[in-house]
């Protein structure tokens, strides 16, 4: 299993919606928004790397509102 933090930047006014509906997104544990240089700061599951990078560019930068994301992966030192 895979986890990362998705950090996203939104249209001004759209992190309340745009964290509720990544929310409902299968693999995601939780979607807060956020102050900051970020609006919505969201914990993400997948069974590999690869399924995690598809699950971010066809499901989460599809959400209306998000103008950037960078995805950081949890790594076990």
């Amino acid at each position: 299993m895979v986890q990362a933090y998705i950090l996203i930047q939104t249209e001004v006014g759209k992190a309340s919606t745009v964290a509720e509906l990544i929310g409902k997104i299968p693999g995601v544990i939780q979607a807060e928004d956020v102050t900051g240089p970020y609006d919505v700061i969201v914990r993400a599951q997948a069974d590999t790397v690869d399924a995690l990078g598809r699950m971010v560019v066809a499901k989460v930068q599809q959400v209306d509102g998000i103008t950037r994301t960078l995805t950081c992966p949890v790594v076990h030192l």
